[in-house]
């Protein structure tokens, strides 16, 4: 059905399928009452589209209106895509997750780190959420530099012994093996094998000619009212932490300057809208199958999908995190003061990545479905929000789910 809904300062327009209806009044729900100003939302099923809804403005003075083509950096959701590339390449037999980094970078061996598999840098084990040295104004955008330094840093800890989330470093050290291993840049390789395959409107590295399309983001302002997340609390008061490194240590790097939209950050620089995520993790949610074909082995599916990391602190994020390798699992942190800034709730058997300010894509094998939330008004925390949250809320109670014990939707859970 498709419907144009008024609200009080704009219209929400596009596609639901009448099983859906619960994430549309949703939607509307959270331009109404909290806060949202540009934004779009998709549930896709293998080759249908069940969702595509898109609504408010471009800008804060809120004279633009989103268009169904309307772009938004989705920072770490990117991390999925970069992972999502590595494991083309494992699916196609080029590399395999036990595989020393080595074999394919062999300058990654300095400093102690000739043992790091793939598989510990995919699941944020490799000793390196941060680099403790300061990185030179305009390090971010010089590809050389980086991947020089992480291949003569020390590891903070034995390679696979800890975990601390990859918070900007994930993306060259994945996109280096990539680019070693096809012969393409991390951008060039996800949009040839991945996103022109699945016809996701997803960049990885964001043209001149496509930069009149992004909607700029808008910083979220602190509400004192708000518990803080414990990873706020680390980066103000420990400054030489890593989560605090991790955080600042970015040469000054500026999400949505023109020349960062042109440059390939993996960890964090993906610029999409909710179709193009749903559509990346189409596939991913339908045993590696869409478009009439294998995108990747169901094999390979599989592995996404299991868990790696499991609980216990994570050195960067100062919460309990769960992680496959390259995707977030549930997290459910609501326990924990501040926790509700802390957690991501899906269904058991789901996996995606969140993105600083609440943006969201994930698949999920049990029901068959893809989903992606992108917005340009940032929100609270370090994973989701209210906002996001409440939109996968709604989806999986639209198909029948329930909250369980373990604080993930499964069906007939109470």
């Amino acid at each position: 059905m498709k419907r144009h809904i008024m609200l009080r300062e704009g219209v929400v327009s596009g596609w639901c399928d009448q099983r859906f209806l619960p994430v549309l009044d949703q939607f509307v729900k959270n331009f109404d009452e909290l806060g949202e100003i540009g934004a779009s939302v998709a549930i896709v099923s293998g080759d249908q589209v069940l969702v595509d809804l898109q609504g408010g403005f471009v800008d804060r003075a809120k004279t633009v209106p989103w268009q169904a083509d309307t772009l938004c950096v989705v920072h770490s959701c990117t991390k999925a895509a970069t992972a999502l590339c590595l494991h083309v390449l494992m699916a196609e037999g080029a590399v395999s997750r036990h595989d020393r980094v080595t074999r394919f970078w062999p300058e990654y061996a300095q400093a102690g780190k000739a043992e790091t598999t793939l598989a510990m840098l995919l699941d944020h084990t490799s000793g390196l959420p941060a680099l403790m040295a300061d990185v030179k104004a305009g390090g971010f955008l010089d590809w050389q530099y980086m991947t020089d330094l992480l291949a003569a840093a020390a590891p903070l800890w034995a390679p696979g012994t800890a975990h601390g989330y990859q918070m900007t470093t994930f993306g060259w050290l994945i996109g280096e093996v990539v680019r070693r291993v096809s012969g393409q840049s991390l951008g060039e390789f996800f949009k040839e094998q991945i996103a022109t395959k699945l016809k996701a409107d997803f960049w990885i590295g964001l043209p001149a000619s496509e930069h009149a399309r992004v909607a700029p983001l808008i910083r979220y302002k602190p509400n004192k009212k708000i518990a803080p997340a414990a990873f706020t609390k680390r980066i103000i008061s420990e400054p030489d932490s890593i989560s605090a490194k991790a955080y600042f240590n970015t040469g000054g790097f500026k999400a949505d300057a023109t020349v960062s939209y042109e440059a390939e950050f993996g960890a964090g620089g993906g610029i999409t809208n909710a179709l193009g995520l749903a559509r990346m993790y189409a596939p991913l949610a339908a045993e590696g199958q869409v478009l009439g074909r294998q995108f990747i082995r169901r094999e390979q599916v599989a592995l996404i999908a299991e868990t790696s990391v499991k609980g216990g602190e994570d050195k960067t994020l100062a919460m309990p995190t769960h992680f496959s390798m390259g995707f977030m699992k549930t997290m459910d942190n609501r326990h924990r003061p501040g926790g509700a800034l802390e957690s991501l709730r899906l269904g058991s058997t789901a996996f995606g990545h969140a993105g600083a300010g609440g943006s969201l894509g994930f698949a999920d094998p049990e029901t068959g479905l893809a989903f992606g939330y992108v917005m340009n008004q940032m929100g609270p925390g370090i994973l989701l929000n209210e906002r996001g949250q409440s939109l996968v809320n709604a989806a999986y109670i639209s198909q029948g789910f329930e909250e369980s014990i373990l604080g993930d939707y499964r069906r007939g859970a109470n």
